[in-house]
């Protein structure tokens, strides 16, 4: 079953990719922002390791089992949170890649 896509919107996809089929057409724009957002998440991802001097996994296992007086301060705290969502969401979008040909 064909999507119906808005005249502009179809348009915009066609000038945007080059493929004159609407569906197609969607599926590269979908599929590049995908990568366009795994690469922010890596450049975030190896920010946290130079900063931290590990990986997130080893970052975890630390903060889990250790007790560091760093690991209470605001900063480190925000850190791991933002990390471990970057984690995350780089999890769910290469989990999504998988489905985009």
């Amino acid at each position: 079953m064909a999507t119906v896509w808005a005249k502009e919107m179809a348009s915009l996809m066609r000038r945007v990719t080059g493929e004159a089929h609407p569906d197609i057409a969607a599926r590269i724009v979908l599929r590049d922002a995908i990568e366009y957002r795994l690469e922010k998440i890596e450049n975030d991802l190896r920010r946290f390791e130079s900063k931290y001097g590990m990986t997130f996994e080893e970052y975890k296992h630390r903060w889990d089992t250790e007790d560091h007086p760093d690991d209470y301060a605001f900063e480190s705290e925000m850190d791991f949170l933002e990390w471990e969502a970057q984690v995350t969401r780089k999890t769910h979008l290469e989990n999504m890649r998988v489905w985009l040909p």
